[in-house]
């Protein structure tokens, strides 16, 4: 066949027409990552006004969901209410460039005004609270979040179908262990401006340049998005030009709109209460080793200057971004009697990351052809380089590896859905079983209630319900295509037979490289549910449920749970996140009901509510969709754990998880359990117990993580990652066998000497 070749004034033309953003989505298609897909849409302006649309839920379905619990055998004169504690739109920095075009889970804007017609119509929530970052939050996006929560409630009429709450973020990260506290998210009661803090507080950070703005050659490569893009840099230009609020001035006598940093939890609390308004703090995602150093631990939280008992009564336990509940005893770095780190061996329930960095130089030294002791050296060296690295950094030791290369190094096996690099010190078991002597009188404890949330960074609160797009509900994310991975990523450093330092290592010529965020991808699912024991269904029920921490946490399914400590008499006396004290065994009953199956799509009254294509951004066609049929209840777990009666007491048998297993029958959608505890009384010491109820398994998204192969000995020999980007199919779910699970709060019974 004869070439063709287009003469220079054609091809001109042609690249004209393509790069003006003028010519039709055929034309896009010539290239990897143009081809347009109805379920990726960008506004010109993603920070435009936008408001939720018109209207509320029919009536008789709010009337419904008390009328499920009714018919759940309840006698309790308390609804449960579900919620969402943790929603993001893309006024937070990380969501806004999660959305861009050239991800793959990249749909475009997200603002404030589509998180109420998720809540409402899609998830079917009783509340939620917006909790966007404060580190990226403008104050013309503050003022913007007040307003759409304020027109949400508006909407809800006098009998509300649906509560909305302000709240924020404050996203604290400490390089090394003991500067880190974590992220907290800050909720508040009321919705008026009068009642709130003129802006939000943010974490202080030593780094000025976390936060980048997009290299202007985007807005060519992708010219039909190209506002979309320019309205990022906007973004970072209207979050960078605040100048920092003067030192030593309360909060409320600040301008509105200088930016307000703290380091520690203390200082936040501390900064709250110059505002005086009924608040509470809850921290969450806190074994996430993607921000959390190895060896955090809640220990030197625990102090009277860094606890808020008022504050800080509830954690969240679970949310899409992990399970971070139970405490295992492994560590990524261990010390010796000098304080040295040293690289811990593998055992079966764990590969150290640092292990695996030294067998991955073992093998390329071996491949190399380099001698047997010399390639043991190597490794030695290896494990010692990334051991010595007291920041998330350990890996990049190791140059040029894939996400392959690691196994499931770093990871917790046979926990449910753990989070990423988990980091078992900083577990709400773990904070449960820790108490500061300081006050040899009343030792400082945690005592939390559990809650969940979705922390969606995509508008979409409570969007658990269904096992349903992985790259759009969850944060899985990625590249689009190879084409777009080549921009965005820097090439692969060459994979070197010997490790370095992570001093000698330029990080940010690595860029997103410089974060496992290929492993992390397989650690993503749909989001929890916070439900509470209202006092009615109003503003203020839901307000003091939390406040009581009578409250209880899901991952995702609308589970119905009952938890009381019983009087003397049988009967409940005290509820899930109560305080007793006595000297006699303690008795409790737990009832659990499943929750329902659903139907496919969305009801007919929402797709008539709603205009389908914002439906279809939304929710994918998918909805909240309750059938008559509830999942049967598989078991009852109940964990104890008795707090530290001396300090430097190990924690490792305060925990007992699980001490009580009660099997329900095959196909109970409602289970109960009554037990109590017959050593109690002779073991002089305090105790805390709550309640796990799973319901029977189902495919769940990303519940089997890297999908590792163990040889017969247990040792991991490959992994099959369930990638973010366009290496795993949008479509493909991931899913495997799981099942939905409520925690209760627990119920603190307090050892009283006769």
């Amino acid at each position: 066949m004869k070439k063709i070749v287009l003469p220079f004034s054609v091809l001109a033309l042609l690249g004209i027409w393509f790069f003006s953003g003028t010519a039709p989505d055929f034309a896009y298609r010539i290239l990897p990552g143009f081809a347009p897909d109805p379920n990726r849409m960008w506004a010109d302006d993603p920070f435009a006004r936008s408001e939720a649309t018109q209207g509320r839920l029919p009536t008789e379905t709010v009337a419904l969901r008390l009328q499920a619990q009714l018919d759940a055998g309840t006698s309790s004169e308390k609804v449960i209410l579900f919620g969402d504690t943790h929603v993001h739109t893309t006024n937070s920095f990380d969501a806004f460039l999660a959305s861009l075009p050239m991800l793959q889970g990249g749909q475009g804007a997200f603002p404030p005004s589509y998180v109420c017609d998720y809540a409402r119509y899609v998830a079917q929530l009783d509340f939620y609270f917006l909790s966007d970052h404060a580190e990226s939050t403008t104050p013309q996006q503050w003022s913007d979040a007040i307003d759409a929560v304020h027109e949400c409630n508006q909407l809800a009429g006098q009998d509300p179908d649906i509560f909305a709450f302000m709240g924020y973020e404050w996203t604290q990260v400490g390089k090394t262990a003991e500067e880190h506290y974590g992220h907290h998210n800050v909720l508040f009661m009321d919705e008026q401006r009068s009642k709130l803090p003129a802006r939000p507080i943010a974490a202080k950070r030593e780094d000025s340049k976390w936060i980048a703005k997009l290299p202007t050659a985007l807005q060519w490569l992708d010219p039909r998005h190209r506002d979309y893009y320019a309205s990022f840099n906007n973004m970072i230009d209207g979050v960078t030009a605040k100048r920092p609020c003067a030192e030593g001035v309360p909060s409320p006598q600040l301008p509105a709109d200088c930016f307000e940093a703290v380091k520690t939890p203390g200082e936040l609390y501390r900064k709250l209460d110059e505002w005086g308004f009924d608040t509470i703090v809850i921290p969450h995602g806190t074994t996430w080793g993607d921000y959390t150093p190895p060896n955090a631990s809640w220990s030197h939280q625990l102090n009277a200057d860094n606890v808020d008992a008022d504050k800080g009564r509830l954690i969240e336990v679970y949310s899409g971004h992990g399970n971070s509940e139970q405490y295992a005893s492994f560590s990524a770095r261990e010390f010796d009697e000098d304080g040295k780190p040293y690289c811990p061996e593998p055992t079966r329930e764990y590969l150290p990351a640092c292990w695996q960095a030294g067998e991955i130089i073992r093998k390329r030294c071996g491949a190399a052809g380099e001698s047997e002791a010399t390639c043991e050296a190597r490794a030695v060296e290896a494990r010692g380089f990334h051991v010595a690295e007291a920041s998330l950094a350990g890996f990049i030791t190791v140059p040029g590896t894939t996400a392959e290369d690691w196994l499931d190094a770093g990871q917790a096996r046979g926990m449910f859905l753990p989070a990423f690099n988990y980091r078992p010190r900083k577990s709400v078991q773990y904070g449960l079983a820790l108490r500061n002597f300081d006050d040899q009188d009343q030792p400082l404890s945690y005592q939390w209630g559990f809650i969940a949330s979705s922390d969606t960074h995509t508008a979409r609160p409570g969007h658990g319900f269904k096992q349903k797009g992985r790259v759009y509900a969850t944060e899985a994310n990625g590249a689009a295509s190879p084409f777009w991975e080549g921009l965005v990523l820097p090439e692969r450093e060459a994979p070197l037979a010997q490790a370095r330092s992570a001093e000698s290592v330029d990080i940010r010529a690595l860029g997103l490289r410089a974060i496992d965020i290929e492993r992390l991808n397989s650690y993503f699912s749909v989001g929890g549910l916070a439900a509470v024991h209202a006092e009615g269904r109003s503003r203020d029920g839901i307000w003091q449920a939390m406040k009581r921490k009578e409250t209880y946490a899901t991952t995702g399914h609308k589970m119905l749970l009952w938890f009381d400590y019983l009087s003397e008499s049988g009967e409940p006396a005290v509820p899930m996140g109560g305080k007793v004290e006595t000297a006699a065994n303690p008795g409790f009953k737990v009832r659990v009901a499943g929750s329902f199956k659903q139907f496919p799509g969305c009801p007919d009254y929402v797709k008539g509510a709603l205009e389908a294509k914002r439906l279809l951004k939304m929710s994918l066609g998918e909805c909240y969709n309750p059938s008559d049929e509830r999942y049967a209840i598989e078991r009852i777990e109940v964990v104890r754990v008795r707090p530290q009666n001396y300090e430097g007491e190990p924690v490792e048998n305060l925990i007992e998880d699980p001490w009580l297993v009660h099997q329900c029958a095959p196909g109970e959608t409602i289970c109960e359990l009554t037990f109590s505890d017959p050593e109690f009384a002779e073991g002089n010491r305090d105790a805390v117990y709550y309640v796990r109820a799973i319901e029977e398994p189902i495919d769940m998204i990303n519940a089997a993580n890297l999908r590792t192969t163990f040889d017969k000995e247990g040792n991991a020999v490959a992994t099959s990652p369930c990638y973010g980007d366009y290496r795993t199919d949008s479509n493909d779910e991931c899913l495997a066998k799981a099942g939905h699970r409520a925690w209760s709060s627990p119920i603190f019974v307090g050892y009283q000497q006769q």
